[in-house]
């Protein structure tokens, strides 16, 4: 894959299709700017500041507005809370609608047409394959993203870091976490 990428931008870049710093920046803008690093800040500010959670919790929007994350495909996002009695899990039914600002861009694996109908009809069986296996008492709940509204998983805080600043947390949360697919 990394290949054939290289081989495409080389021909686009050759051809006069393709701005290599243009290229440079929109890769930049999802590596450092855009992505899980920010769905991380927002995921630490909600373990250690209950107001924030509870913001969060109430109107993720604004919420993740305060911390500076706006824009295309996160105009409306809702946070929901994994607990020890309840794990959520995102999925696009239809297409693969996304946080974008928050998340970056979506994994190959949340757009196949094989994630996107299994984790609606057997969700425990998909968060088996990830690693991920819960009790039967754990209720298992599919929040389908549309392009109308997102979703953001809060995992549960890790066991063993209470004495962790804000900072320290955001490394401990993963994209596939806020997704649901990944327990930290």
């Amino acid at each position: 894959m990394h290949l054939r990428v290289k081989a495409l931008e080389s021909v686009l870049v050759e051809k006069g299709f393709v701005d290599p710093a243009a290229l440079d920046a929109v890769i930049e803008l999802y590596a450092e700017k855009v992505g899980p690093k920010n769905g991380a800040q927002v995921v630490a500010r909600a373990w250690t500041d209950p107001a924030f959670r509870a913001r969060l919790l109430e109107d993720a929007t604004s919420a993740v507005a305060e911390l500076g994350f706006t824009g295309s495909q996160g105009e409306h996002v809702v946070a929901v809370e994994n607990t020890e009695t309840l794990h959520n899990l995102v999925v696009c039914t239809l297409c693969s609608c996304y946080p974008w600002p928050l998340l970056g861009l979506p994994p190959v694996w949340y757009k196949s047409n094989a994630y996107r109908s299994r984790a609606v009809i057997d969700p425990r069986g998909v968060l088996k394959e990830f690693g991920v296996e819960l009790g039967e008492q754990t209720e298992i709940r599919v929040w389908d993203s549309t392009a109308e509204v997102r979703y953001l998983v809060i995992p549960q805080r890790p066991a063993g870091t209470q004495a962790l600043d804000e900072a320290q947390l955001a490394t401990r949360v993963t994209r596939n976490g806020m997704i649901g697919t990944a327990l930290l």
